[in-house]
């Protein structure tokens, strides 16, 4: 009886990792970049294909082939990044959303194998 219960479980954990993904991807040839998602006024972290430390920003615009932001909703410090250097793009809201969507899962399963363990004495 435990053993479908764990696979269940670790099935339904699989499930809540796989469907948080909160990462747009950008490809080498900048001409097929969509940087239309974005949404003016959202917190995002930018990775740069140079490796160099991410950056967070609150997006502003698109400027010609520069992404336009400011370092924080308090923090007026323009960031100005080239889109030829962007190598993802994560919303913050999203990703926050998806990790308490998997620790609530997390607990739900722990709860569910707990309880049948329980019910098997």
């Amino acid at each position: 009886m435990k053993a479908p219960v764990l696979f269940k479980s670790s099935l339904l954990t699989s499930l809540f990792v796989i469907s948080s993904c909160a990462t747009t991807k950008y490809t080498e040839d900048i001409s097929k970049n969509d940087y239309s998602n974005l949404e003016a006024g959202k917190m995002y972290v930018v990775t740069l294909k140079d490796g160099s430390k991410k950056q967070k920003m609150l997006f502003r615009n698109i400027d010609g082939d520069n992404i336009v932001g400011t370092a924080g909703k308090k923090d007026s410090t323009v960031v100005i990044i080239p889109k030829s250097n962007v190598a993802a793009v994560k919303d913050r809201s999203k990703a926050r959303v998806s990790a308490g969507a998997v620790v609530i899962g997390a607990a739900g399963v722990a709860a569910l194998v707990l309880s049948s363990s329980r019910a098997d004495k």
